[in-house]
């Protein structure tokens, strides 16, 4: 930067900062952790920090690819320490919000409201099909530039991104958008768990339902990390947890209607629904409690 170098900082910065929601939601989609995409995040300031910004034309461009790079080395650096594969029972951090939030269009807008369902689908993929993936698809980074993060040919790369649709499409529930319908069925199933009403329960859940419920490593007993399918097997498990739902509050959860429990202020959990012809074909449940005390949770009471 020429001239006052403080000031040549400090225009970088402001710069930086016009780029950062866009290049956090790709880091979130990258990582499903908030705290690793702030960390990708980060990383790129400081490598542009190493870089004559002046010979950059386009550094919103730049910057994606280099927190695409960055998420990718810590992608296959997570691959590699993992011994088991992914656990069938692993839900990405979710992104809470008060309902008094929302605002229709800027929702449509909103940079990190992607859905669980779909985070949960892309922790399967390949740390280059995902990458591929979520430039190409999410954010419309062009092929050629990607190629560059992969090392492979452009080609390669396009068919690294269509294997990770495929897989993406056959694996993702339709859901409702509508948030006013989605309202309605999560105050159903809390008035059906609050009222200990079995059959209300049941009523609201696809045949097909699937519940992942990640309580973590430690958490033993009724609460431990599950994963199950079948609207029966899923009306008795929240059954047996129907005492907490007096303190469970509607919030959005990455952009649609969810559930913080949370008695006296202490949370328990976070629910997140994917809700479609007015009824629940999958919740996702976050019940760790190691890393609930890291997300903002600051919901006000209903």
């Amino acid at each position: 930067m020429n001239g006052d170098p403080m000031n040549g900082t400090e225009l970088l910065a402001e710069r930086f900062e016009e780029h950062r929601g866009q290049l956090r939601a790709v880091a979130y989609r990258m990582l499903g952790s908030l705290a690793e995409a702030e960390d990708a995040v980060q990383e790129a300031w400081l490598r542009l920090g190493r870089t004559d910004a002046d010979e950059i034309r386009n550094l919103g461009g730049w910057l994606t690819t280099v927190v695409g790079r960055v998420c990718l080395d810590m992608l296959r650096s997570r691959t590699a320490r993992r011994e088991d594969p992914m656990d069938d029972t692993f839900v990405p951090d979710p992104l809470v919000r008060p309902l008094s939030q929302v605002d229709p269009e800027a929702e449509v807008l909103e940079a990190d409201s992607v859905g669980l369902a779909l985070l949960v689908v892309l922790e399967t993929l390949e740390p280059a099909e995902r990458l591929a993936f979520v430039l190409h698809d999410m954010f419309a980074v062009p092929f050629d530039d990607i190629a560059a993060i992969v090392e492979r040919t452009p080609a390669a790369t396009r068919q690294l991104a269509s294997r990770a649709r495929r897989r993406v499409q056959g694996a993702t529930p339709a859901a409702d958008p509508d948030l006013g319908r989605q309202r309605q069925v999560v105050d159903a199933w809390l008035a059906a768990s609050r009222g200990g009403d079995f059959e209300a329960l049941l009523a609201l859940l696809h045949p097909d339902v699937e519940l992942r419920a990640d309580a973590g490593a430690l958490v033993r007993g009724a609460a431990v990390s599950k994963a199950v399918r079948g609207a029966r097997t899923v009306a008795e498990q929240a059954s047996m947890f129907s005492h907490l739902a007096v303190y469970a509050r509607p919030v959005l959860v990455n952009g649609t209607v969810g559930l913080v429990t949370a008695p006296e202020g202490q949370p328990l959990s976070v629910t997140a629904f994917t809700i479609a012809d007015g009824r629940i074909t999958g919740l996702y449940i976050l019940a760790d409690p190691d890393r609930l005390a890291r997300l903002d949770l600051s919901v006000p009471e209903a």
